[in-house]
């Protein structure tokens, strides 16, 4: 299954609490299961102001019905073409 890395714009992302974030991640666990069951949401990245999440997804389209379902911005979806880490160098 392809993974994807979506980028989304949430002014002020990396100052939320912990209340916030359950409530964001019972909605998408909600939209997922009800309008978008092809995609698996494997974990997110937050920084200051933006939101880097790893989904698997058969194709990009069950990502954009996600964001549109859920209300959640995705500004960029980008498909992993390869993994690399330290132990790529040999």
């Amino acid at each position: 299954m392809p993974t994807y890395v979506i980028e989304r714009t949430i002014p002020g992302a990396g100052s939320m609490n912990d209340a916030e974030w359950q409530e964001i991640a019972a909605k998408s666990n909600s939209v997922i299961a009800n309008d978008a069951p092809e995609a698996t949401w494997l974990h997110s990245y937050v920084t200051g102001d933006k939101l880097y999440c790893v989904y698997e997804s058969p194709g990009p389209e069950p990502i954009f019905r996600h964001a549109q379902c859920g209300g959640f911005p995705a500004d960029a979806v980008n498909e992993v073409t390869r993994i690399i880490d330290p132990s790529t160098a040999g």
